[in-house]
Protein backbone atom coordinates (compact mmCIF):
# COMPACT_ATOMS: atom_id res chain seq x y z
CA UNK A 1 0.00 0.00 0.00
CA UNK A 2 1.14 3.56 -0.67
CA UNK A 3 2.17 5.29 2.58
CA UNK A 4 0.42 8.42 3.74
CA UNK A 5 3.27 10.87 4.25
CA UNK A 6 3.63 13.80 6.68
CA UNK A 7 6.47 16.32 6.48
CA UNK A 8 7.04 18.06 9.82
CA UNK A 9 8.68 21.50 9.60
CA UNK A 10 9.53 23.46 12.79
CA UNK A 11 9.34 27.20 12.10
CA UNK A 12 10.74 30.09 14.13
CA UNK A 13 10.60 33.57 12.56
CA UNK A 14 10.58 32.10 9.05
CA UNK A 15 8.30 34.57 7.26
CA UNK A 16 10.95 35.26 4.61
CA UNK A 17 11.50 31.64 3.62
CA UNK A 18 8.09 30.11 4.33
CA UNK A 19 6.39 30.96 1.00
CA UNK A 20 9.18 29.26 -0.95
CA UNK A 21 9.21 26.30 1.45
CA UNK A 22 5.49 25.72 1.03
CA UNK A 23 5.72 26.12 -2.75
CA UNK A 24 8.53 23.59 -3.14
CA UNK A 25 7.04 21.05 -0.74
CA UNK A 26 3.63 21.32 -2.40
CA UNK A 27 5.19 20.56 -5.79
CA UNK A 28 7.14 17.68 -4.27
CA UNK A 29 4.08 16.10 -2.61
CA UNK A 30 1.99 16.47 -5.76
CA UNK A 31 4.75 14.89 -7.87
CA UNK A 32 5.22 11.99 -5.45
CA UNK A 33 1.47 11.37 -5.36
CA UNK A 34 1.30 11.44 -9.17
CA UNK A 35 4.23 8.99 -9.34
CA UNK A 36 2.41 6.59 -7.03
CA UNK A 37 4.99 6.85 -4.23
CA UNK A 38 2.60 8.22 -1.58
CA UNK A 39 -1.11 8.08 -0.90
CA UNK A 40 -3.51 11.00 -1.24
CA UNK A 41 -4.06 13.22 1.81
CA UNK A 42 -0.34 13.41 2.52
CA UNK A 43 0.48 16.63 4.31
CA UNK A 44 3.10 19.07 5.52
CA UNK A 45 2.76 20.05 9.19
CA UNK A 46 4.14 23.53 9.91
CA UNK A 47 4.90 24.02 13.62
CA UNK A 48 5.20 27.66 14.70
CA UNK A 49 7.59 27.75 17.68
CA UNK A 50 6.36 31.03 19.15
CA UNK A 51 7.53 33.22 16.28
CA UNK A 52 7.55 37.00 16.76
CA UNK A 53 7.00 37.77 13.07
CA UNK A 54 4.20 36.89 10.64
CA UNK A 55 5.04 33.17 10.48
CA UNK A 56 1.78 32.01 12.09
CA UNK A 57 -0.35 34.34 9.95
CA UNK A 58 1.24 32.82 6.86
CA UNK A 59 0.67 29.29 8.15
CA UNK A 60 -3.02 30.06 8.76
CA UNK A 61 -3.34 31.48 5.25
CA UNK A 62 -1.68 28.46 3.66
CA UNK A 63 -3.78 26.02 5.68
CA UNK A 64 -6.88 27.61 4.12
CA UNK A 65 -5.59 27.97 0.57
CA UNK A 66 -3.35 24.88 0.26
CA UNK A 67 -5.02 21.56 1.05
CA UNK A 68 -1.68 19.94 1.88
CA UNK A 69 -0.84 22.33 4.76
CA UNK A 70 -1.62 21.75 8.45
CA UNK A 71 -0.57 24.26 11.11
CA UNK A 72 0.36 23.89 14.78
CA UNK A 73 1.13 26.88 16.99
CA UNK A 74 3.01 26.50 20.27
CA UNK A 75 2.30 28.82 23.19
CA UNK A 76 5.71 30.48 23.38
CA UNK A 77 9.15 29.53 22.14
CA UNK A 78 9.90 25.97 23.29
CA UNK A 79 13.05 25.33 21.24
CA UNK A 80 13.72 23.49 17.99
CA UNK A 81 13.76 19.96 19.46
CA UNK A 82 10.51 20.46 21.37
CA UNK A 83 8.81 22.02 18.34
CA UNK A 84 9.91 19.04 16.29
CA UNK A 85 8.52 16.63 18.89
CA UNK A 86 5.22 18.53 18.89
CA UNK A 87 4.92 18.07 15.13
CA UNK A 88 5.85 14.39 15.35
CA UNK A 89 3.26 13.87 18.05
CA UNK A 90 0.55 15.53 15.97
CA UNK A 91 1.51 13.39 12.97
CA UNK A 92 1.40 10.27 15.15
CA UNK A 93 -2.05 11.11 16.48
CA UNK A 94 -3.25 11.77 12.92
CA UNK A 95 -1.99 8.29 11.96
CA UNK A 96 0.34 9.09 9.09
CA UNK A 97 2.26 6.04 7.88
CA UNK A 98 5.61 7.78 7.35
CA UNK A 99 6.82 11.05 8.86
CA UNK A 100 9.72 13.16 7.58
CA UNK A 101 11.27 15.95 9.67
CA UNK A 102 13.08 18.79 7.91
CA UNK A 103 14.02 22.39 8.71
CA UNK A 104 12.22 25.28 7.05
CA UNK A 105 15.36 26.93 5.67
CA UNK A 106 15.56 24.66 2.58
CA UNK A 107 19.20 23.77 3.22
CA UNK A 108 18.42 20.06 3.48
CA UNK A 109 17.70 18.85 -0.04
CA UNK A 110 14.01 17.89 -0.15
CA UNK A 111 14.65 15.97 -3.37
CA UNK A 112 16.06 13.21 -1.14
CA UNK A 113 12.57 12.58 0.31
CA UNK A 114 11.39 10.32 -2.56
CA UNK A 115 14.39 8.04 -2.00
CA UNK A 116 13.63 8.03 1.73
CA UNK A 117 10.09 6.89 0.96
CA UNK A 118 11.49 4.16 -1.30
CA UNK A 119 13.68 2.86 1.56
CA UNK A 120 10.62 2.97 3.84
CA UNK A 121 8.62 0.95 1.30
CA UNK A 122 11.43 -1.62 1.35
CA UNK A 123 10.90 -2.14 5.08
CA UNK A 124 13.08 0.44 6.85
CA UNK A 125 11.49 2.19 9.84
CA UNK A 126 14.11 4.94 10.06
CA UNK A 127 15.86 6.57 7.12
CA UNK A 128 18.57 9.11 7.91
CA UNK A 129 19.34 12.02 5.63
CA UNK A 130 23.13 12.31 5.67
CA UNK A 131 25.24 15.07 4.13
CA UNK A 132 27.75 13.90 1.53
CA UNK A 133 30.32 16.46 2.65
CA UNK A 134 30.79 19.72 4.53
CA UNK A 135 32.56 21.51 1.70
CA UNK A 136 30.11 24.43 1.89
CA UNK A 137 30.78 25.04 5.61
CA UNK A 138 33.38 27.40 6.98
CA UNK A 139 36.60 25.79 8.25
CA UNK A 140 35.59 26.58 11.83
CA UNK A 141 32.16 24.98 11.54
CA UNK A 142 33.53 21.97 9.65
CA UNK A 143 36.24 21.27 12.22
CA UNK A 144 34.01 21.84 15.24
CA UNK A 145 31.40 19.48 13.78
CA UNK A 146 34.07 16.82 13.23
CA UNK A 147 35.28 17.28 16.81
CA UNK A 148 31.71 17.04 18.16
CA UNK A 149 30.88 13.79 16.34
CA UNK A 150 34.25 12.28 17.32
CA UNK A 151 33.71 13.27 20.95
CA UNK A 152 30.19 11.82 20.98
CA UNK A 153 31.51 8.53 19.57
CA UNK A 154 34.28 8.44 22.19
CA UNK A 155 31.72 9.06 24.94
CA UNK A 156 29.72 6.05 23.75
CA UNK A 157 26.77 7.98 22.31
CA UNK A 158 25.11 6.38 19.28
CA UNK A 159 24.86 8.94 16.50
CA UNK A 160 25.06 9.15 12.71
CA UNK A 161 27.96 11.21 11.37
CA UNK A 162 26.88 14.30 9.36
CA UNK A 163 23.22 13.71 10.20
CA UNK A 164 21.12 16.49 11.75
CA UNK A 165 17.34 16.18 12.16
CA UNK A 166 16.52 15.35 8.55
CA UNK A 167 15.06 11.85 8.65
CA UNK A 168 12.05 9.68 7.84
CA UNK A 169 10.42 7.58 10.56
CA UNK A 170 7.59 5.09 10.41
CA UNK A 171 4.48 5.49 12.54
CA UNK A 172 5.59 2.78 14.96
CA UNK A 173 9.06 4.38 15.29
CA UNK A 174 7.52 7.77 16.10
CA UNK A 175 5.12 6.10 18.54
CA UNK A 176 8.07 4.56 20.38
CA UNK A 177 9.99 7.84 20.25
CA UNK A 178 7.10 9.67 21.93
CA UNK A 179 7.46 7.34 24.92
CA UNK A 180 10.87 8.86 25.73
CA UNK A 181 9.88 11.45 28.28
CA UNK A 182 13.10 13.36 29.02
CA UNK A 183 12.91 17.12 28.92
CA UNK A 184 16.49 17.57 27.70
CA UNK A 185 15.90 16.40 24.16
CA UNK A 186 18.72 15.36 21.85
CA UNK A 187 16.89 13.51 19.10
CA UNK A 188 20.06 12.68 17.16
CA UNK A 189 21.02 10.48 20.10
CA UNK A 190 17.56 9.16 21.01
CA UNK A 191 16.45 7.96 17.55
CA UNK A 192 19.34 5.44 17.15
CA UNK A 193 18.28 3.89 20.47
CA UNK A 194 14.94 2.77 18.97
CA UNK A 195 16.65 -0.18 17.32
CA UNK A 196 14.48 -0.51 14.21
CA UNK A 197 15.85 -1.28 10.76
CA UNK A 198 17.56 1.79 9.33
CA UNK A 199 18.95 3.11 6.06
CA UNK A 200 20.79 6.21 4.90
CA UNK A 201 20.15 8.57 2.03
CA UNK A 202 22.96 10.96 1.05
CA UNK A 203 22.45 14.50 -0.24
CA UNK A 204 24.25 17.80 -0.82
CA UNK A 205 23.35 20.62 1.54
CA UNK A 206 22.15 23.83 -0.09
CA UNK A 207 22.65 27.45 0.88
CA UNK A 208 19.90 29.02 2.97
CA UNK A 209 17.23 30.46 0.64
CA UNK A 210 16.40 33.50 2.80
CA UNK A 211 16.53 34.81 6.35
CA UNK A 212 19.13 34.16 9.03
CA UNK A 213 20.28 30.98 10.76
CA UNK A 214 18.43 30.23 13.99
CA UNK A 215 21.46 28.37 15.34
CA UNK A 216 24.22 30.88 16.20
CA UNK A 217 27.40 29.76 17.96
CA UNK A 218 25.86 30.12 21.42
CA UNK A 219 22.94 27.82 20.62
CA UNK A 220 25.23 25.33 18.89
CA UNK A 221 27.37 25.11 22.03
CA UNK A 222 24.29 24.69 24.24
CA UNK A 223 23.04 21.96 21.92
CA UNK A 224 26.39 20.15 22.04
CA UNK A 225 26.56 20.30 25.86
CA UNK A 226 22.97 19.06 26.10
CA UNK A 227 23.75 16.13 23.82
CA UNK A 228 26.85 15.13 25.76
CA UNK A 229 25.35 15.39 29.24
CA UNK A 230 22.08 13.74 28.23
CA UNK A 231 23.71 10.53 26.99
CA UNK A 232 26.99 9.99 28.79
CA UNK A 233 28.30 9.94 32.38
CA UNK A 234 31.93 9.79 31.23
CA UNK A 235 32.59 13.46 32.08
CA UNK A 236 31.72 12.75 35.73
CA UNK A 237 33.96 9.68 35.72
CA UNK A 238 36.73 11.80 34.21
CA UNK A 239 36.46 14.14 37.21
CA UNK A 240 36.89 11.16 39.55
CA UNK A 241 39.92 10.04 37.53
CA UNK A 242 41.39 13.54 37.75
CA UNK A 243 40.98 13.39 41.53
CA UNK A 244 43.03 10.18 41.75
CA UNK A 245 45.62 11.63 39.37
CA UNK A 246 46.08 14.73 41.50
CA UNK A 247 46.34 12.56 44.62
CA UNK A 248 49.12 10.58 42.96
CA UNK A 249 50.92 13.79 41.92
CA UNK A 250 50.60 15.10 45.48
CA UNK A 251 52.19 11.91 46.84
CA UNK A 252 55.06 12.23 44.36
CA UNK A 253 55.61 15.83 45.45
CA UNK A 254 55.55 14.72 49.09
CA UNK A 255 58.29 12.17 48.39
CA UNK A 256 60.33 14.85 46.59
CA UNK A 257 59.90 17.31 49.48
CA UNK A 258 60.98 14.73 52.09
CA UNK A 259 63.99 13.83 49.95
CA UNK A 260 64.94 17.50 49.59
CA UNK A 261 64.66 18.03 53.36
CA UNK A 262 66.94 15.05 54.02
CA UNK A 263 69.48 16.29 51.46
CA UNK A 264 69.22 19.88 52.63
CA UNK A 265 68.57 21.15 49.12
CA UNK A 266 65.02 22.45 49.57
CA UNK A 267 64.41 26.04 48.37
CA UNK A 268 61.11 27.71 49.31
CA UNK A 269 59.29 28.68 46.15
CA UNK A 270 56.27 30.93 46.16
CA UNK A 271 55.80 30.61 42.41
CA UNK A 272 55.37 26.84 42.47
CA UNK A 273 53.00 27.11 45.42
CA UNK A 274 50.80 29.75 43.83
CA UNK A 275 50.75 27.92 40.47
CA UNK A 276 49.76 24.68 42.19
CA UNK A 277 46.95 26.38 44.08
CA UNK A 278 45.58 28.00 40.93
CA UNK A 279 45.90 24.81 38.88
CA UNK A 280 44.18 22.58 41.43
CA UNK A 281 41.57 25.24 42.15
CA UNK A 282 40.73 25.51 38.45
CA UNK A 283 40.40 21.74 38.14
CA UNK A 284 38.09 21.69 41.16
CA UNK A 285 35.89 24.40 39.66
CA UNK A 286 35.74 22.54 36.31
CA UNK A 287 34.78 19.35 38.14
CA UNK A 288 32.09 21.15 40.12
CA UNK A 289 30.77 22.68 36.89
CA UNK A 290 30.49 19.28 35.21
CA UNK A 291 28.76 17.75 38.23
CA UNK A 292 26.51 20.81 38.45
CA UNK A 293 25.47 20.33 34.83
CA UNK A 294 24.24 16.82 35.63
CA UNK A 295 22.51 17.97 38.82
CA UNK A 296 20.75 20.65 36.78
CA UNK A 297 19.58 18.02 34.29
CA UNK A 298 18.20 15.93 37.18
CA UNK A 299 16.43 19.02 38.56
CA UNK A 300 14.71 19.67 35.23
CA UNK A 301 13.77 16.01 34.69
CA UNK A 302 12.22 15.35 38.11
CA UNK A 303 9.82 18.28 37.71
CA UNK A 304 8.37 16.47 34.67
CA UNK A 305 6.88 19.63 33.18
CA UNK A 306 5.34 19.51 29.68
CA UNK A 307 7.90 20.05 26.96
CA UNK A 308 5.53 22.32 25.04
CA UNK A 309 1.99 23.65 25.06
CA UNK A 310 -0.03 23.70 21.85
CA UNK A 311 -1.97 26.93 21.62
CA UNK A 312 -3.76 26.36 18.35
CA UNK A 313 -3.99 24.03 15.38
CA UNK A 314 -5.56 24.51 11.99
CA UNK A 315 -8.38 22.13 11.19
CA UNK A 316 -8.68 20.16 7.99
CA UNK A 317 -11.76 18.23 6.99
CA UNK A 318 -9.56 15.27 6.06
CA UNK A 319 -8.34 14.86 9.67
Amino acid sequence: MKPRLAIVIPCYNEEEVLPETVRRLTILLETMEADGRIAPKSRMILVDDGSADATWSLIEQYSKSVAMVMGVRLAGNSGHQNALMAGLNVAKNTRFDAIVSVDADLQDDINAIPEMVDRFSEGCDIVYGVRKSRATDTAFKRNTALFFYTLMQWLGVKSVYNHADYRLMSLRAVTELCQYRERNLFLRGIVPLLGYRTAMVYYDRNARFAGESKYPLRKMLEFAVNGITSFSVKPVRMVLGMGFLFLFIALCILVYVVHSLLEGTNVPGWASLILSVWFVGGCILIGLGIVGEYVGKIYIEVKDRPRYNIEKTTDTDEN
